[in-house]
């Protein structure tokens, strides 16, 4: 399996057996970006919730590569309204055993909108994925504030990877996803929805060293940076 990372909270996972699996793909527009939309041709886009900056180019991707997308009943109704029509809606603490592995959405403290003609509509409650795929397992937490069920999680998984917000503002700073590390028990974290926007700037590297006072692996990853495991 390999990890690669997009930027902001947009991650490529491809299996062992090629499926290719993309979480949150914001791309165009995306500050941190170094490859285009139109190069991705994933299997499954995977979307944690409504926020303009995560749903992204899902219906550009979706449109062109006919690919399923997993998400909130909300976002279904949404994306079919814009043409897709190949979905597996989930809810919060629903599961569902895939060819590929198996997908668990998970609780997030966050808000779930996207705004057209000066209107906000909304699109249902935001998650995060867990993952259990080829024998590891991954949590992406999508954009979220530190909560009790991260402790829950770390109990019943042996969680491989964390894909954890650092950026604050909008979700978690590094103090809480400090936290939340530790709550997980994680094998390995990797940081992620930050330096975006100069409201969400932090240091990673000084998120990283920090992790490592209490025993924690992270893996800062620079867009178009990932690894195998």
């Amino acid at each position: 399996m390999k990890i690669q990372f997009h930027g902001h909270a947009c991650f490529s996972i491809i299996t062992d057996n090629g499926t290719h699996l993309l979480i949150d793909p914001f791309i165009t527009g995306n500050s941190q970006a170094k490859i285009s939309a139109d190069t991705l041709n994933p299997d499954v886009i995977l979307l944690t919730h409504g926020h303009w900056d995560h749903i992204g180019d899902t219906v550009s991707i979706a449109s062109r590569t006919g690919c399923k997308v997993i998400c909130i009943p909300e976002i279904k109704t949404y994306l079919t309204g814009k043409g897709l029509s190949n979905f597996h809606a989930m809810n919060i603490g629903g599961g569902y055993q895939f060819d590929f592995g198996y997908v668990k959405m998970t609780p997030a403290l966050h808000s779930s909108s996207i705004e057209e003609n000066g209107q906000n509509i909304y699109l249902g409650n935001p998650a995060g994925f867990l993952m259990k795929i080829d024998g590891k397992t991954i949590y992406h937490a999508g954009d979220t504030g530190l909560s009790h069920e991260m402790t829950l999680l770390g109990n019943a998984n042996r969680i491989d990877v964390a894909m954890l917000p650092i950026g604050g503002n909008f979700t978690m700073d590094i103090n809480d996803a400090m936290l939340a590390a530790r709550a997980l028990r994680a094998k390995l974290v990797v940081p992620m929805h930050y330096n975006t926007f100069p409201v969400i700037e932090q240091n990673a590297a000084f998120f990283s060293n920090q992790l490592l006072n209490y025993g924690v692996l992270c893996q800062v990853l620079n867009p178009e940076d990932g690894f195998d495991m």
